[in-house]
C-alpha cells in the first residue's frame, strides 16, 4: 500500500513538473483574446461577453485601465454628446458612487463644482474611483483577467493563412483564440503581427493636411511668454547650452520627422494635509536640470499651477502647462519601438524629472517666494497609487506607433473636407500635439516646437476601416487604440472616451466575424451600424457646413505686412485658425486671461505717410475696446482702440487705425489692459500712401 502511495505521488509530481516544464502544451481557447489592460480593453470585453461571446483580457498591466485609472481623471472630452454606449456608462457609473456621501472625504459635495446632483454622468475623478469601477465592470460580467503577462514580441505570436492563431507571453503562457485585438497604447501585439504602422510625424503633403510635421511657427501654445537665454551664463554661448535644451535645430515647418510629442505623468496632488505626502527628493536629483525654469520663473513667469484642474476630495489631475512643466520634452523618442527594458529606464527617468520637476519648485532658492510657497501647499495623495509611492503606475503615451489600415484618418477627414466611411463611433477633441522639441533659436533664446490645439469644427466620425488592419497582412486583429491615423488627427483621436467607445465596436465587429466565420474585413457595415445604434453608440452629428478658411499669404499682400508669428509677445498668446479669414498659418488670442500685449515691429522704413491696418477674426466674444498704441522714432504717435466685434471693413480682414508719418522703426502693440472679452491679433500691415 506504502508502495502504491509512494508510485502515486511520483508519477503526479513527474506530471505537474511536465506542465510546469511545458505550458504551451495546453493553450487556453476563447473566441476573443485582448491583450493589454487598457479601458478600451475593458469595454471590448464587456460587450462581447454581453453578446454571448468568451473572452479573456492578457494585460501586461497590474492595474486595469490605463490613463483613466493611471491620473487622467480630467476628461477630454470634447463634445459629450459625441459619447455613448459603454463610455459613456462608465461616467455614469463613476456618478454613481460620487452621489454616495461616503465617496466625499476631504470634502463636501457642494463644494466641488464638477459635481452636479442632476447630472447623470460625472467627468472628472479621482484615480481609485475610475480603477473600482473597471473592476466592478471585470467582476460583474464575470471576465478573466491575467495581469504582469508580457507578449513574447520576438517570438509569441504565430500566424498561419494570414490568422493569429495564438500569443504567447514571456512567462510561457499562450493564448488562442479566433479573433485578437490590440489595445494596448504601444501596439505591441499589432507590431509583432507583422501590421504595416508609423512611428513619428508624416509631412504634410502625405494625406493633404496643413498641422502636421515639423511646426515652429503655428507653436504659441506651452511656449516662453519672453525671450529667456539657452545658455548657462545668459547670451553668452560659450558657456553651453542648458540641460534639457537641444543644439539641433527643428526642420523646416511641414516636413516629416520620426520624433514624438511629449509625455509625462498626470499627477494626482492634494491640499489635504491630513491625506498629504510631501514630494520626495528624487534619486539622483540635479537642481541644474531645472536651471532653465529656474530662470523663467525669476523672469516673472507665473503659470505654474495653471493646470492643476480641481478633482474631488481636494485633490488635482495635474498635466503639463507652459514652456517648461511636468512634460519631459525630447526625452521618449525611441519609446514606441523600445524593448520593455529599455522602456523602464525611459519611464523612470520621466518618473525623476517629474518628481525633480516638484521638488525644485518647491525647495530650490532660486524659486520666488510666492511660487515656493504655493507649491508647498501641496503634496501627493497618500490614498491614490498605494502600492506604487503614491506616484502614477501609468506614463501618459500620448502617442506611440500607428497602425497603417485601409482608410488612415487625417485632418482633411476630421475637418469634414473629405468623407469618413463606416462610422463606428464619434470624435470631437482638438487635434492636439504635445511639443516635441526643445531647441536654441537664432538669437541664442531657448523655443519649445510641435504644440498644436486646433479645433476639427465639431465632432466627426472615425472609420471601422482605422480600426482593422490591411487584409493581406491579417484577418483576424482590431486595433481600437493605436488606429490608423496620421500624428495630427491621432491628437484629437487619442483620447479615452474615444478608445472606450472604439473598444466596443471593435468587440461588436469581432463577435459578428465569429459568427459568419469570416475576415474582420468583411463584416458587413449595415448590420455593424444597427448593432451599435441598438447599443447606444453615437455613430452620426449633423455638422453645419462651413464656407472654406479665407488664408491670406503675407507675402503676396499689399504693403510692408508683419503677421503674429513675427510678433514680440508679453504672455502667453494661443494660435488658433476656428474662425475664417486670416493672415498667414491662423492668428493668436489671449486667452481672455492675464495681462497681455503683442507688439508688431517693422523696421527700416522709409519715411512716408502709411495706412496703418490690422488684421483680426471678428466674434461676438472679442473685446469691442481693444487698446492700440502707434510708435515711430521712439514717440508715440497714436493711442486709441478698436472694436473686434465689427467686421474689419478692409477684405473682411483688416481695419485701418489712420494714416500717419512713419520712418526708421515703427511698431504697432495691442493689448488686453481693461477688455470687455477676448483680444485677437493677426497680423499688421503697414501700406504707403501715394
Amino acid at each position: 500500500m506504502n508502495r502504491l502511495i509512494l508510485s502515486f505521488a511520483l508519477v503526479f509530481s513527474l506530471f505537474a513538473a511536465t506542465l510546469h516544464a511545458a505550458p504551451n502544451s495546453a493553450p487556453e481557447q476563447y473566441d476573443l483574446v485582448i491583450y493589454g489592460g487598457t479601458s478600451a480593453a475593458i469595454t471590448a470585453a464587456v460587450q462581447a461577453k454581453k453578446m454571448g461571446k468568451t473572452v479573456i483580457i492578457v494585460s501586461p498591466d497590474k492595474h486595469l485601465g490605463g490613463l483613466s485609472s493611471g491620473g487622467l481623471g480630467w476628461t477630454d472630452s470634447g463634445n459629450k454628446e459625441a459619447i455613448g454606449g459603454l463610455s459613456l456608462d462608465f461616467y455614469e457609473r463613476v456618478k454613481k458612487h460620487y452621489d454616495e456621501p461616503s465617496a466625499w472625504r476631504q470634502q463636501k459635495p457642494e463644494q466641488y463644482s464638477r459635481y452636479r446632483k442632476n447630472d447623470n454622468a460625472m467627468w472628472v475623478f479621482e484615480p481609485h474611483v475610475a480603477e473600482k469601477v473597471f473592476e466592478e465592470l471585470v467582476a460583474e460580467f464575470e471576465i478573466p483577467v491575467v495581469r504582469d503577462e508580457w507578449l513574447d514580441r520576438a517570438n509569441g505570436v504565430k500566424k498561419a493563412d494570414g490568422k493569429i492563431v495564438s500569443i504567447t507571453t514571456l512567462s510561457g503562457k499562450t493564448y488562442s483564440g479566433k479573433i485578437f485585438m490590440d489595445t494596448t497604447y504601444e501596439g505591441d501585439l499589432m507590431a509583432a503581427a507583422g501590421i504595416s504602422y508609423h512611428v513619428g510625424r508624416e509631412a504634410n503633403d502625405v494625406y493633404g493636411e496643413t498641422l502636421n510635421g515639423v511646426q515652429t511657427a503655428r507653436a504659441h501654445s506651452h511656449q516662453f511668454d519672453f525671450p529667456v537665454s539657452a545658455y548657462v551664463i545668459e547670451n553668452d554661448p560659450r558657456s553651453g547650452l542648458l540641460a534639457r535644451v537641444s543644439n539641433e535645430q527643428p526642420g523646416e515647418d511641414g516636413t516629416a520627422d520620426d520624433k514624438i510629442q511629449a509625455y509625462c505623468f498626470r499627477m494626482c496632488l492634494t491640499t489635504a494635509k491630513e491625506n498629504q505626502v510631501k514630494f520626495p527628493k528624487p534619486e539622483g536629483y540635479d537642481p541644474k536640470e531645472y536651471a532653465l525654469l529656474g530662470r523663467y520663473l525669476q523672469g516673472g513667469w507665473k503659470g505654474v499651477f495653471n493646470k492643476f484642474d480641481p478633482a474631488p476630495n481636494a485633490k488635482t489631475d495635474t498635466n503639463n502647462h507652459g514652456g517648461f512643466s511636468t512634460d519631459n520634452i525630447g526625452m521618449n523618442y525611441d519609446y514606441p519601438e523600445a524593448s520593455y527594458e529599455r522602456r523602464q529606464e525611459i519611464i523612470k527617468e520621466h518618473e525623476q524629472y517629474q518628481k525633480g520637476w516638484l521638488y525644485f519648485i518647491a525647495n530650490d532658492p532660486s524659486v520666488p517666494k510666492d511660487v515656493q510657497d504655493r507649491m508647498n501647499k501641496w503634496g501627493l495623495a497618500k490614498d491614490e497609487f498605494v502600492d506604487n509611492g503614491n506616484w502614477p503606475h501609468q506614463i501618459y503615451v500620448r502617442e506611440a506607433r500607428r497602425m497603417i489600415g485601409p482608410v488612415v484618418m487625417c485632418e482633411p477627414m476630421l475637418r469634414a473636407l473629405q468623407p469618413t466611411p463606416k462610422s463606428i463611433g464619434l470624435g470631437s477633441y482638438n487635434m492636439d500635439s504635445h511639443n516635441v522639441q526643445r531647441y536654441v533659436n537664432d538669437k541664442g533664446f531657448v523655443r519649445n516646437e510641435g504644440d498644436i490645439q486646433v479645433g476639427p469644427g465639431g465632432a466627426y466620425p472615425i472609420s471601422y476601416d482605422s480600426v482593422t488592419p490591411k487584409k493581406e497582412e491579417c484577418t483576424n486583429l482590431l486595433v481600437p487604440v493605436c488606429v490608423s491615423s496620421s500624428h495630427i488627427a491621432y491628437g484629437s483621436i487619442r483620447m479615452e472616451p474615444v478608445f472606450m467607445i472604439l473598444g466596443q465596436s471593435a468587440a461588436t465587429a469581432a463577435v459578428m466575424a465569429i459568427d459568419k466565420n469570416i475576415a474582420v474585413q468583411d463584416v458587413d457595415y449595415t448590420e455593424l451600424e444597427d448593432r451599435l445604434l441598438a447599443d447606444g453608440q453615437v455613430l452620426h452629428m449633423e455638422r453645419k457646413p462651413k464656407a472654406p478658411k479665407v488664408v491670406l499669404d503675407p507675402k503676396k499682400m499689399e504693403g510692408i505686412v508683419i503677421d503674429d508669428t513675427e510678433a514680440q509677445k508679453n504672455g502667453n498668446w494661443p494660435v488658433s485658425s476656428v474662425v475664417s479669414g486670416y493672415v498667414g498659418v491662423g492668428y493668436v488670442h489671449d486667452e481672455n486671461d492675464g495681462k497681455k500685449s503683442i507688439a508688431f515691429t517693422a523696421k527700416d522704413l522709409k519715411a512716408g505717410k502709411y495706412d496703418v491696418r490690422i488684421a483680426y477674426s471678428n466674434n461676438g466674444n472679442r473685446a469691442s475696446n481693444v487698446p492700440v498704441t502707434v510708435t515711430s522714432g521712439g514717440k508715440e504717435i497714436f493711442r486709441g482702440t478698436i472694436d473686434q466685434k465689427k467686421a474689419p471693413s478692409i477684405d473682411n480682414v483688416f481695419v485701418s487705425i489712420g494714416q500717419f508719418k512713419l520712418s526708421g522703426e515703427a511698431t504697432v502693440t495691442l493689448s488686453n489692459e481693461g477688455v470687455n472679452g477676448y483680444v485677437v491679433a493677426d497680423a499688421v500691415a503697414l501700406v504707403p500712401v501715394k
